[in-house]
């Protein structure tokens, strides 16, 4: 393989389509169906489906084959087969569907309205993850290009990662042996500490998403009547949070607790003495806040295996704006758990509902609904071809040994894969560095760090060839 040959291809095929594809993508607002329910009407997910498909069926790439395939009530599958000269099948995943906008941008800047600056595209899912679909298939044509055999290879881009993959299985259940045994699989849906070297996840975070309702009165009451006899709801949500998690933000049910593999540990040792100050620096702190401890590996271990409660979300509570001196009668709390990646997410959240439904304070009606529990996943160990390409492609594009750490997220097909076939290896990796602030204002692409990482993934397919 010619590595600067390889290195103009893909930076030709980023500068001359890429980009601009990127750019519209950005603008069509193809919110995932969690968040909304109307999508199929919208027509914005077929929307970007179908530039994606476009864009695939334009590339020069004998024999390959794009299916945009559709089943009613479900959001869109991308299917992109290319035939190989090699036994074997890899499969490479992405996702295009997005997180809703979320408030906070910059001026000047939206989530549906893309802007370049300083080398970085703005604007809601470009990083995560629309340029995976592009990525992917120019680091296989970059490939064919040199004549470089290479096993069939399968993209599946899907459209609902971001509900939780709910439409994923019946589109696998229908394309059945289409999908083959891939013992390879590259998902670039993940995080990078850095954009100074290769990043390869070892583990993903579960999640449970559940909304917690109290509801004391039937109708609000003036809180000078009302306040001093009936408890508020937002007291007893107070106590029911103080169940599950302690003061200091531990998480007190075993249910959601797991040993630290030592082989993970020692990962993230090593990530830790990279990153230092920066796991924390990589956040939009305000001035004067700080982390929860001055210990980065501790950041490291609670953000990847430790479990972890966010509040996301209210209903009940009024804009201030409007608020009177009411008593509340109900208030609703959106939860967001993260789970350790081997915590069984089905015990978790009815571990999680009997805790906090149990012996309500006050008698008052207390209810939690789970709306989505993923599994995390924790990768099989690394072939020593993997470990080994995985090492020369980032010393050699980005000058530097290559990271091996968890990541906080979760990849709801990442444990799907797992399980269906053990037996294979997993390359994840992604774009998502220091400030990219996915799902939160201000998202964008690192445009240079995705060009290297789309030559890590030729790299490696083509050492994989060759380990066959």
């Amino acid at each position: 393989m010619n590595s600067k040959k390889l290195a103009e291809f893909i930076d030709h095929a980023w500068d001359s389509s890429i980009v601009d594809r990127l750019v519209a993508y950005v603008r069509i607002p193809n919110k995932s169906p969690m968040f909304e329910p109307e999508w199929e009407r919208n027509g914005h997910m077929l929307a970007a489906a179908n530039l994606m498909a476009d864009w695939c069926r334009a590339q020069p790439i004998a024999g390959m084959k794009v299916d945009l395939r559709q089943i009613p009530g479900r959001t869109p599958l991308l299917f992109v087969d290319v035939p190989g000269e090699l036994p074997g099948c890899v499969m490479l995943y992405g996702h295009l569907d997005k997180q809703p906008e979320f408030t906070g941008w910059h001026e000047g800047f939206g989530p549906w309205d893309p802007v370049i600056r300083d080398g970085k595209l703005y604007g809601r899912g470009a990083a995560d993850d629309g340029y995976a679909v592009f990525s992917s298939l120019t680091a296989i044509a970059a490939l064919k290009t040199q004549n470089i055999p290479l096993p069939r290879c399968v993209l599946l881009i899907e459209g609902s990662e971001e509900s939780g993959s709910v439409d994923l299985p019946a589109h696998l259940e229908a394309l059945g042996p289409a999908i083959a045994d891939p013992s390879l699989i590259v998902c670039l849906d993940a995080e990078c500490g850095n954009f100074d070297q290769l990043w390869c996840t070892t583990s993903l975070r579960g999640n449970i998403v559940g909304q917690l309702q109290v509801r004391v009165l039937e109708e609000g009451v003036h809180s000078g009547m009302a306040t001093g006899i009936a408890p508020t709801p937002f007291l007893i949500l107070q106590q029911l949070l103080a169940r599950i998690e302690s003061a200091n933000g531990t998480v007190l049910l075993d249910a959601l607790q797991v040993p630290i593999p030592h082989d993970r540990l020692a990962q993230i040792a090593a990530a830790s003495q990279v990153l230092g100050t920066g796991i924390a620096g990589k956040l939009p702190w305000v001035k004067g806040a700080g982390p929860v401890s001055a210990d980065p590996m501790e950041l490291l271990i609670n953000s990847t295996w430790k479990p972890t409660l966010a509040v996301t979300g209210a209903d009940g509570l009024p804009a201030i704006g409007s608020a009177g001196n009411v008593l509340l009668p109900q208030i609703t709390l959106k939860l967001s758990f993260r789970l350790p990646p081997t915590c069984d997410a089905a015990v978790a959240s009815a571990a999680l509902r009997s805790r906090l439904e149990r012996d309500p304070p006050y008698g008052a009606q207390v209810r939690f609904e789970a709306g989505s529990a993923a599994r995390g996943w924790n990768a099989p160990t690394f072939a020593p071809w993997l470990l080994q390409s995985l090492s020369r492609a980032s010393a050699e594009i980005y000058g530097r040994d290559a990271i091996y750490s968890g990541s906080g997220g979760t990849i709801p097909f990442m444990s799907m894969l797992g399980e269906r076939f053990p037996q294979a290896q997993f390359f994840v990796t992604g774009v998502l560095g220091p400030l990219s602030n996915a799902h939160g204002p201000n998202e964008f692409l690192h445009i240079d760090y995705a060009k290297k990482l789309t030559r890590c993934v030729s790299m490696v397919l083509a050492d994989y060839a060759t380990s066959l």
